[in-house]
């Protein structure tokens, strides 16, 4: 039984990191989404191997009441689905300042995160990348201590 066990993970290790590819060694370009109104990302991604990359978005949010930047890096994980369709997983982390003005109330907040990350992508023909992704993260400051969840949808040129 013991073998068994053993020869079923290796065979699930060997299949997992067969169906590695390689990446793009850039991509540049935006994410579009947020949970509390619409935020933009300037979004860059760095490749470290075969099937591993960071990234890091800079962005600006605004909603009912407040406008803000956050800066993210995270690392990521990326598998290949079928073709250039691919997933990926990845943690990290960030700040963010935001100011508020809402109900007479003004103040302004700087706060930490830690972030998730997992979502799909498509690497087209042309050097084009896009992908859907889902971004857990969860705040320490008086701003944002709570768990948030971020969903986006990226476009990157590729180079």
């Amino acid at each position: 039984m013991k073998k068994q066990f053993l020869l079923a993970i290796a065979i699930f290790g060997f299949a997992t990191f067969s169906l590695a590819q390689d990446i793009s060694d850039n991509a540049i370009g935006l994410r579009l989404g947020d949970s509390d109104g619409f935020g933009a990302e300037i979004s860059y991604q760095r490749a470290l191997g075969d099937n591993n990359r960071l990234e890091a978005d800079l962005g600006w949010r605004s909603g009912s009441g407040f406008d803000g930047f956050k800066l993210t890096g995270l690392y990521q994980w990326i598998w290949q689905l079928d073709g250039d369709f691919n997933w990926y997983a990845g943690a990290g982390g960030g700040i963010g300042s935001y100011s508020f003005d809402a109900f007479g109330i003004s103040d302004n907040e700087t706060f930490f995160f830690a972030a998730g990350d997992i979502g799909v992508e498509y690497n087209f023909d042309i050097p084009l990348l896009v992908s859907l992704d889902f971004r857990p993260e969860l705040g320490f400051g008086d701003f944002s201590n709570d768990l948030d969840f971020d969903i986006a949808l990226g476009v990157r040129y590729r180079f």
